[in-house]
């Protein structure tokens, strides 16, 4: 394999709005409606592209999925954690693991999003 194993993710949510804030708010970017023409589903993409190294995907509403009830988390690269870190708490989040070193790899955060997801940011400052 010559390529990073992960190209996708997705984060399955409750209140599509209010994650798409929260991601927003915390991330400081512009998530995308890719919400199919059938409207069963409502997906809002993260940005990035082939042309980009690392993963991308969306926030996911799918009626009769809930969101926080898997093991899986995803890290958001960051140039300081510490900066998103700083945003969570404002944006509705929660912080679970403040900015931690992980050695010769960098630093990571654990927070919880409005729908009760864990997620990571990584940074290596």
């Amino acid at each position: 394999m010559n390529t990073n194993p992960v190209v996708w993710f997705e984060i399955y949510v409750q209140d599509i709005n209010k994650a798409k804030d929260f991601y927003e708010q915390v991330l400081k970017v512009k998530l995308e409606s890719l919400t199919p023409p059938d409207g069963e589903l409502s997906m809002f993409a993260f940005p990035g592209g082939p042309e980009n190294s690392g993963a991308t995907g969306a926030l996911v509403k799918v009626e009769g999925k809930d969101s926080a009830v898997n093991s899986t988390i995803i890290y958001f690269g960051c140039d300081d954690c510490a900066v998103e870190e700083s945003r969570i708490e404002a944006a509705g989040g929660k912080v679970e693991r403040a900015k931690m070193s992980i050695g010769e790899y960098g630093f990571i955060s654990l927070a919880l999003d409005t729908d009760g997801n864990m997620f990571g940011l990584h940074s290596m400052k």
